[in-house]
């Protein structure tokens, strides 16, 4: 079996499912999340567990049986708990403020850069150069930062830029040649 797969996916408190033929429909106080069941994998409950199985034992059905599970697990999780990614803005006078739906970014540009948040992810602003991204979703959550992230790369020579905290950047070296101030 798959060594994703065959794990069971603990339930959390307070999360009901219903398994459909072609997708898992997970509600907990998050809010509600669907995860797609690929053909040939079938999900059943036992007690406080959800277990995936597949038909047969083919290369194509073994990837797709530990996909299954693995999105079923985030969406289980996302409902209960939910995730968040943290981004942090570094360079002289990069920050950001958030007005009712939209996000403000100042990042050395002629004029700031505005960004519609999506109704179903929450930002806050922690300080001017702290953003924090929180969802049910896990993948919506990531591409959200991501999204924000694009908007100013860190540079490789002095780090300014938007990153997610604990990213570790390598500084590159001016070019040899250049003397001077």
């Amino acid at each position: 079996m798959s060594r994703v797969g065959k794990k069971p996916i603990v339930l959390p408190e307070g999360v009901k499912v219903n398994i459909l033929s072609d997708k898992i429909e997970f509600e907990g106080q998050k809010g509600k999340l669907a995860s797609p069941l690929c053909q040939g994998i079938t999900a059943r409950t036992e007690g406080k567990n959800l277990v995936l199985a597949r038909v047969d034992d083919s290369k194509e059905q073994k990837a797709l049986h530990g996909l299954c599970r693995a999105l079923a697990a985030n969406a289980a999780l996302g409902v209960s708990q939910g995730f968040q990614k943290q981004l942090e803005i570094v360079g002289v006078g990069y920050k950001a403020r958030l007005e009712k739906d939209k996000l403000e970014l100042s990042l050395g540009y002629s004029k700031p850069v505005v960004y519609e948040v999506p109704k179903d992810i929450e930002i806050v602003v922690e300080k001017p150069t702290l953003l924090t991204i929180r969802g049910s979703d896990k993948q919506r959550v990531g591409q959200v930062a991501d999204e924000i992230k694009r908007f100013r790369k860190p540079d490789p020579y002095k780090l300014k830029g938007i990153r997610y905290v604990g990213e570790k950047l390598i500084k590159k070296e001016r070019k040899a040649g250049v003397t001077g101030a």
